[in-house]
């Protein structure tokens, strides 16, 4: 293994990373923004593929700005943790085994807190 492979973010670190500078902004930011407000030195062209990706995920809006798009959380940070977990859930075709098996890994407490949300108890 080489330095450079070593040395690799975790699957979605980065997006989570550009995810938490856009819902933390409170409003549409340019990729040079984001850029300015996450921890990693990154290219621009690096955010501005990140942006571009998560637009084609559906986890980010954008609109036009003076140079280029202005982009922008579509969920809080909890609603993009469940798009999450929905896109995890489709990618098996036995759906009730995949839920059958994340209940069986839950805690006590979890478990309890799915129960009362599946009775109506809500947030």
């Amino acid at each position: 293994m080489t330095d450079a492979e070593s040395e690799r973010r975790p699957a979605g670190e980065l997006e989570a990373s550009v995810l938490a500078a856009l819902c933390a902004a409170g409003q549409p930011q340019s990729a040079a923004d984001v850029r300015a407000a996450i921890p990693q030195e990154l290219a621009r062209t690096t955010v501005a593929t990140l942006l571009a990706r998560l637009h084609d995920k559906g986890a980010v809006g954008r609109s036009p700005g003076r140079r280029g798009f202005l982009y922008f959380a579509r969920e809080d940070s909890h609603g993009l943790t469940a798009q999450r977990m929905h896109r995890a859930l489709d990618q098996d075709d036995d759906r009730s085994t995949v839920l059958a098996r994340f209940v069986e890994g839950l805690s006590a407490a979890d478990e309890a807190e799915l129960k009362r949300l599946l009775e109506g108890g809500g947030r």
